[in-house]
């Protein structure tokens, strides 16, 4: 008879995988919070767990603001069945427009462009990479247009109180 071994693979994190890890539960655990929350209109909701992405970013760094985000929608997306579904793809569209504004924004002068303003700028830039993908292959018809007024309405106080939020929390660590 031979005898099995065991072999074991350790992995080797950092201190930088942890806190994404950290960062990315706390923003799943939001998004999954949000989600069961009703909505006056679909695609509608106030995106708390941007607040964790925008914290990631003045906080840590880009890339780990990214990893957050993007974590957060494949896992949120699995947990709640909705991987590769058009609700998946939506959030996917938006966050990806939203991080390349962040991306960008995060370089200009920061006397102007706070975290208010950049939550401001990123809710825009999420709302509009999910209507243009509504757009071009949901609802391919320009009634859709109509709705950019309500959207846009829902950016601008959802960005506002998540970019407070996100200002209030930085100012606790002593991050900004």
């Amino acid at each position: 008879r031979k005898l099995m071994t065991r072999s074991i693979i350790k992995i080797k994190t950092t201190l930088l995988d942890h806190q994404i890890a950290q960062l990315s539960a706390i923003a799943i655990g939001l998004s999954l919070i949000e989600s069961v929350l009703p909505s006056p209109m679909p695609g509608v909701k106030p995106g708390i767990a941007n607040i964790i992405t925008l914290y990631a970013l003045y906080r840590f760094s880009f890339k780990t603001a990214m990893w957050v985000s993007i974590i957060r929608v494949f896992a949120t997306s699995l947990i709640l069945g909705q991987f590769l579904s058009p609700t998946f793809m939506l959030s996917l569209t938006g966050s990806i427009l939203s991080l390349l504004t962040l991306y960008f924004g995060i370089k200009l002068p920061s006397k102007i462009f706070s975290p208010l303003s950049l939550s401001i700028l990123s809710s825009f830039a999420h709302i509009a990479g999910q209507l243009i993908l509504v757009r071009l292959w949901l609802i391919p018809h320009a009634s859709i247009y109509y709705l950019i007024p309500i959207y846009s309405a829902a950016a601008l106080l959802f960005g506002f109180i998540n970019g407070w939020i996100t200002y209030r929390l930085l100012k606790q660590h002593n991050s900004i």
